[in-house]
């Protein structure tokens, strides 16, 4: 079974950057469409960024210019690099994988498999 499993949150100051990352287990298709969520407390869930086999990468419009989304197929694990963090960035991330043949979207990310989170707070 596919497993996810995140690390890399914790708390930063306004303007700081985090990277998350996302092990990757008992995946065994070529192709995928991975990527993270994000939920504030209190708040519905959100797609903030996916990556796909094709190389194709979406982002929320809220977080263009500041994540990177990114993969390392040889280490099994997906990467979320944020930068210029604002308090609004405050959620538990969330990563996910999609249907192997989904296109990057993250509009439409779907959790096939969720992970368990990580808490990310901007102060």
């Amino acid at each position: 079974d596919v497993q996810l499993v995140e690390s890399g949150g914790g708390s930063v100051q306004a303007g700081g950057s985090l990277r998350l990352s996302c092990s990757i287990s008992g995946y065994t298709q070529s192709s995928y469409c991975m990527g993270w969520f994000r939920q504030p407390t209190g708040k519905e869930r959100e797609g903030v960024a996916v990556i796909d086999s094709d190389g194709f990468t979406s982002y929320a419009d809220s977080v263009k210019g500041r994540f990177t989304i990114s993969i390392d197929i040889h280490k099994n694990t997906l990467y979320l690099e944020m930068n210029s963090l604002k308090p609004e960035d405050t959620a538990m991330y969330y990563c996910a994988a999609d249907a192997p043949t989904a296109r990057a979207d993250a509009r439409t990310l779907h959790p096939n498999y969720l992970g368990q989170g990580t808490q990310v707070t901007v102060s």
